[in-house]
């Protein structure tokens, strides 16, 4: 069973208002159902990752500029994603792709993919984020971890994601104590392979261990082999019904 989160005054609780964060679908043009559903009034988005490949590509998509243009007249926030490779890259190359993501797709922020976790790599993860704030007003900055990472990345970003991967994994898992200091919309949970039976418990669970921002799917990596985030999940209208409506953030 989960570990269950303290409840103190603005953090963990059952009665969260969960809503999506989109971890990134495939390319317009091999998903526009997808891309099309982010326009729907009243799905609770937080925000959308636009990866065009495997960053912002070397010239500027017109299907992604379209995509991206369309989630703004909806005042849904898109977020350029960067990838650190688990602090291998080095801060030139994130800081171009971050300036081409800006020029060309006028982000409001950025999702850092295989963000490190440990507490040696925390000064190079903090120098970026504040050369991402300086290059964009109000950038909104996800670290992507996908586990929990030294508890002094909450105080580098706006959010953090503490957990990414299979059901199989998130129906055990446990949260760490330290998260239970601030307030769900901290906390972003992405889990792969979600039978639709298991909707309600994963729900659960996110409550629980204090994550305000989620994606669940039930497409699955089939052993690595595939991006489960890529396309929409088959019960897309269900869990949207299930999380409730509201406007984007």
């Amino acid at each position: 069973m989960p570990y269950l989160t303290p409840t103190a005054p603005g953090t963990a609780s059952t009665d969260i208002r969960l809503g999506f964060g989109i971890p990134g679908y495939a390319h317009p043009l091999m998903a526009p159902v997808e891309w099309a559903e982010l326009t729907r009034p009243g799905a609770p988005l937080h925000w959308v990752v636009l990866n065009v490949a495997d960053g912002p590509g070397a010239r500027p998509d017109p299907h992604c500029l379209e995509a991206a243009g369309r989630l703004r007249n909806r005042d849904v926030r898109v977020l350029g994603h960067l990838d650190l490779t688990y602090g291998a890259r080095s801060f030139g190359e994130v800081v171009s792709d971050a300036h081409r993501y800006l020029d060309w797709y006028r982000v409001d922020g950025f999702s850092l993919g295989r963000c490190p976790t440990e507490r040696a790599a925390l000064p190079e993860v903090r120098r970026i984020v504040t050369t991402l704030r300086a290059l964009c007003e109000d950038a909104h900055i996800v670290l992507g971890h996908g586990t929990h990472p030294y508890p002094g990345y909450a105080e580098a970003a706006d959010q953090l994601v503490t957990f990414s991967g299979p059901w199989s994994d998130y129906r055990w898992s446990q949260v760490a104590e330290w998260t239970a200091d601030y307030p769900p919309e901290r906390f972003c949970h992405f889990v792969h392979g979600v039978p639709r039976g298991h909707l309600d418990e994963a729900l659960r669970i996110a409550r629980w261990q204090g994550a305000g921002t989620i994606y669940f799917t039930d497409r699955t990596d089939r052993g690595g082999a595939a991006d489960p985030w890529e396309a929409m999940p088959g019960y897309w209208d269900d869990i949207v019904s299930r999380v409730g409506t509201g406007v984007s953030e």
